[in-house]
C-alpha cells in the first residue's frame, strides 16, 4: 500500500524523524506543526537546586547562554535526544530516561534530590511527585502553523500517515485536517502515546498508539500498515 508519512514535529526532530523512516524505505513528507522559538527568562540562584530536569532537547538549544550557570548541577533527560543536546550544551547527565516524563520523575523521586530546576517550553504538562519542590521555567515557545501547506493536504489527501509526537501536535493537526476539508479516513493516525491518540479523536483510517514514546516505535507500527493496509 502506496503511503506517505507526515511528519509533524518540529525541526531538527522532524528531518531526523524524515531520515529515519527512509532509511526503513518509507517515503516521508516533512510538515512542521510547530516552531521553535526562545524566550527570555530569568535564571534562578544555582544555590536552590540541586538538580536540573530537561523534558525537551530544545531547553538545552534553546535556554541561551543562561544555561551555563547551571552546568554544576546533575541533569536528569527525559530521553536520548534530550541527553544527547544537553551534553552539547555543557552538562553531566546523570540519568538518562527512555522518553516518559512520569517514569523519569519516578526515578528522581527514588534518588537523593529534593530541589529540581525543571527547564522546558511554554506548553508542557506537569506531573511533579509531591516530595519534589520544582521550580519550572519556561525558556522556549512553540508557535503553531496557522494551516497546513498546499503540499501536506495532496499528501493528506492521496492516503498517509501522520505521526503525531505530542498531545498538543495531535490536536493541532485534527483541527487543521478539518478546516481544509480533508475526509479522515484518508489518514491513518500513529501517535507517541495513549494520551496523543486521544487527542487525535475518532473518524480516521486508523489510530494506533506506541507502546513506547520513541520514532522506532512509532515507525514500526507506520511500516506495518505501509504493508498491510490495516492498523
Amino acid at each position: 500500500m502506496s503511503l506517505l508519512l507526515l511528519v509533524l514535529r518540529p525541526e531538527p526532530g522532524a528531518s531526523a524523524t524524515a531520515h529515519r523512516a527512509r532509511a526503513l524505505g518509507l517515503a516521508a513528507f516533512v510538515e512542521p506543526l510547530f516552531e521553535i522559538a526562545p524566550l527570555p527568562w530569568i535564571a534562578p540562584d544555582p544555590a536552590d537546586f540541586d538538580a536540573v530536569m530537561m523534558t525537551s532537547a530544545n531547553a538545552a538549544r534553546h535556554g541561551g547562554p543562561q544555561l551555563a550557570r547551571y552546568r554544576g548541577l546533575p541533569l536528569f533527560a527525559v530521553g536520548p535526544a534530550t541527553a544527547a543536546a544537553a551534553r552539547a550544551a555543557g552538562f553531566n547527565v546523570a540519568v538518562q530516561g527512555g522518553g516518559d516524563v512520569s517514569a523519569l520523575w519516578a526515578g528522581v523521586e527514588a534518588g537523593p534530590h529534593r530541589r529540581v530546576l525543571q527547564l522546558g517550553g511554554e506548553h508542557r504538562r506537569s506531573c511533579t511527585p509531591a516530595r519534589i519542590a520544582v521550580v519550572e521555567v519556561p525558556v522556549y515557545l512553540s508557535r503553531a502553523v496557522d494551516g497546513l501547506s498546499n503540499a501536506a493536504r495532496d499528501v493528506a489527501r492521496s492516503g498517509a500517515i501522520a505521526l503525531l509526537h505530542s498531545p498538543r501536535a495531535a490536536a493541532l493537526f485534527a483541527g487543521l485536517i478539518d478546516r481544509a476539508e480533508i475526509n479522515r479516513t484518508l489518514v491513518h493516525i500513529v501517535a507517541i502515546s495513549a494520551t496523543a491518540a486521544q487527542r487525535a479523536g475518532t473518524g480516521w483510517a486508523g489510530v494506533m498508539a506506541a507502546d513506547e514514546p520513541s520514532d522506532a516505535a512509532m515507525l514500526a507500527i507506520a511500516r506495518g500498515v505501509c504493508e498491510t493496509g490495516a492498523p
